[in-house]
């Protein structure tokens, strides 16, 4: 490394971003972000970065469309200061889940987001668990895509269980699910579920012999909690000894917290992609790992030129 890399972030998940630079071994960037009177955003550098890497760290997490605009007014102030590239690391990327038209006269908006990041300047994006991996198609930039598998089959390799099986909590998480099936050398799972509306699921029946054995439900994110508590209530009523789920993003929106509760979950793993301002109090049944030095490691090794996918060989 010629320089060392200047690593700056929004206001979405500071002490995220400070763990980040804290593998890495370099101080968080000097940046100011305030709002007006009006609600606009104001953004200034407050270093000087000319010659210099640079990395953006902001997931677009809730209130999404204002992580969103600080992002791009970011990326804006950035590329006006000279640097030598810019790379936005976004954790969690919002408007994954518009990843296509699924009835007429609506927005791809996941793509329209993608557009916009890279006209404001980025010329490179690291992100994690993508809801749809065809979204990285979205950039006209290089997209690296991590995987929280690394943190999460490690972790339930550690539990110890005697027989245990991966599930999908419903047929879009299949290729995921699999992956961490092939990892932790176990049986696959399917819940066969038919959603009646914008967050709400219905599980009809699983697909895959759960019977007396710890069942691990695998996904992406949880934001109301209704597909992943009504899986695991599925998986008990099919006799399944314990009910287990993971998944990279605690978006955990509205009665989220109070399903976790009272559901027959045993536990629920997460990762701090997004911050859970206490709600891990509020929920015993939440535990959060940490994926900030896989990430410190990633920017490291795009800093250093090295390879990303080896991490995952």
């Amino acid at each position: 490394m010629t320089q060392e890399p200047k690593v700056f972030a929004g206001r979405s998940n500071p002490r995220f971003a400070e763990a980040i630079c804290g593998h890495i071994g370099v101080p968080l960037g000097q940046i100011e972000i305030t709002n007006f009177m009006d609600g606009e955003i104001y953004v200034q550098v407050k270093e000087n970065i000319r010659g210099h890497d640079v990395y953006l760290i902001q997931s677009t997490c809730p209130p999404v469309n204002d992580h969103v605009m600080e992002l791009v007014l970011m990326l804006d102030a950035a590329k006006r200061a000279s640097p030598r590239s810019i790379t936005v690391v976004i954790p969690y990327f919002g408007y994954g889940r518009q990843d296509r038209k699924i009835e007429g006269r609506v927005p791809i908006s996941a793509k329209a987001v993608a557009d916009i990041i890279t006209a404001a300047g980025a010329q490179r994006v690291l992100t994690v668990d993508l809801h749809a991996g065809q979204i990285q198609g979205f950039f006209n930039i290089p997209v690296d895509n991590l995987f929280a598998s690394a943190v999460f089959v490690d972790y339930f390799r550690g539990r110890g269980f005697e027989d245990f099986v991966v599930v999908a909590p419903d047929a879009g998480g299949v290729e995921r699910a699999r992956a961490y099936a092939k990892r932790l050398d176990v049986d696959l799972g399917i819940i066969d579920k038919r959603r009646t509306g914008k967050n709400q699921a219905e599980v009809m029946h699983v697909i895959g012999d759960v019977q007396g054995r710890v069942a691990i439900l695998v996904d992406d994110l949880v934001d109301t909690a209704g597909t992943i508590t009504r899986g695991a209530d599925a998986l008990r009523e099919n006799g399944a000894e314990a009910v287990f789920a993971c998944a990279t993003h605690a978006v955990l929106t509205g009665p989220a917290l109070e399903r976790i509760n009272s559901s027959s979950l045993e536990e629920l793993v997460m990762t701090d992609t997004i911050p859970l301002n206490g709600k891990e109090k509020e929920c015993p049944k939440l535990k959060v790992l940490s994926i900030a030095p896989l990430l410190a490691e990633t920017i490291k090794r795009i800093h250093a030129g090295l390879s990303v996918s080896a991490l995952f060989d």
